[in-house]
């Protein structure tokens, strides 16, 4: 027997069993004739836990009732933080298999499991889903890597448009918080440096403009809400955000550099593939940033070898 056939025994095995994975992936006979069977469920951006099957003693049914009754609970002017937390661990199935099966629109997401736009359970939910603790591992790479960027960037500015110019000329004007706004620097160049559309995920605002000027055209990314002053003083941050999808999913955040963190976690609790004019900027922080898969692109791997020297 052909070790296909045995793959395919194997599998039928598991699908009886209920594993889910195998079952999202199922190809039909009809879908194999037109080839709309060809786009597999895979793990592709460096997940350890892409579409795990239920808990034991729990099925689709069962789990919706205490989808439901999370979505109550978390409608409370005063949350059981910890039954929230209980809940997800225990609903992560089922989330994991809408998302990846049905990928939904990021504000169907909103109303079915608003907790996973609370930064805590975001930060579990990336756990779950990578086994690395997306904050800290993300601040410490951050950390480790910005001074090496900002040379690499000064080394090469007149290579680069108008924007690194820019960039490096308002953090060289800056004496306070600097460590902070190095790191800002470093993030905000990331995309100018590998040559992808930075515009297309920093934007800024005024806190004056319409909310759905703001957020238009803006798949993925960070939005920084200034103050509209006509004084001469620097122009003050209102709120930090993150976008996908032109919705506003987070905001409040304390800084470009965390608000970044969140959107990364956001992608992989969301299921999303990376913006195409943006994919070298995210496969850098996945691979190089938070150590998730090996084979990099021949772009990235020149960024990595810099960074390491």
């Amino acid at each position: 027997m052909s070790i296909k056939y045995k793959l395919g025994n194997y599998r039928s095995k598991l699908r009886q069993a209920g594993c889910i994975e195998v079952s999202i992936n199922k190809k039909k006979r009809s879908s194999e004739d037109d080839g709309a069977g060809s786009s597999l469920k895979r793990a592709k951006q460096g997940e350890t836990n892409h579409i795990p099957d239920h808990p034991e003693n729990h099925n689709d049914d069962s789990l919706e009732d205490e989808r439901l009754a999370l979505v109550e609970e978390f409608k409370k002017k005063s949350k059981n933080v910890a039954l929230i937390r209980q809940k997800m661990e225990l609903t992560f199935s089922l989330r994991r298999k809408e998302i990846v099966e049905l990928q939904p629109m990021v504000s169907e997401v909103l109303v079915r499991w608003p907790a996973l736009f609370c930064e805590a359970e975001l930060r579990e939910e990336f756990y779950r889903i990578t086994n690395k603790n997306l904050m800290d591992n993300f601040r410490a790479a951050l950390h480790q890597h910005t001074c090496r960027l900002l040379r690499l960037y000064r080394g090469r500015r007149t290579a680069f448009s108008s924007e690194m110019d820019q960039l490096l000329n308002s953090l060289d004007q800056e004496t306070s918080d600097i460590t902070a706004l190095r790191q800002t620097a470093a993030l905000k160049g990331l995309p100018l440096y590998l040559r992808d559309s930075q515009e297309k995920l920093f934007r800024n605002c005024f806190d004056t403009d319409p909310e759905e000027e703001q957020t238009k055209g803006l798949t993925v990314g960070v939005l920084t809400v200034l103050e509209d002053d006509d004084s001469a003083a620097p122009q003050s941050v209102v709120n930090v955000a993150v976008v996908v999808e032109e919705e506003i999913v987070l905001q409040d955040l304390p800084d470009l550099p965390t608000a970044f963190g969140y959107l990364f976690g956001l992608i992989y609790a969301l299921n999303l593939k990376y913006p195409k004019d943006l994919r070298y900027t995210f496969e850098t922080v996945q691979k190089v940033f938070m150590e998730l898969g090996t084979d990099l692109s021949a772009r990235v791997r020149s960024l990595k070898n810099k960074l390491l020297e």
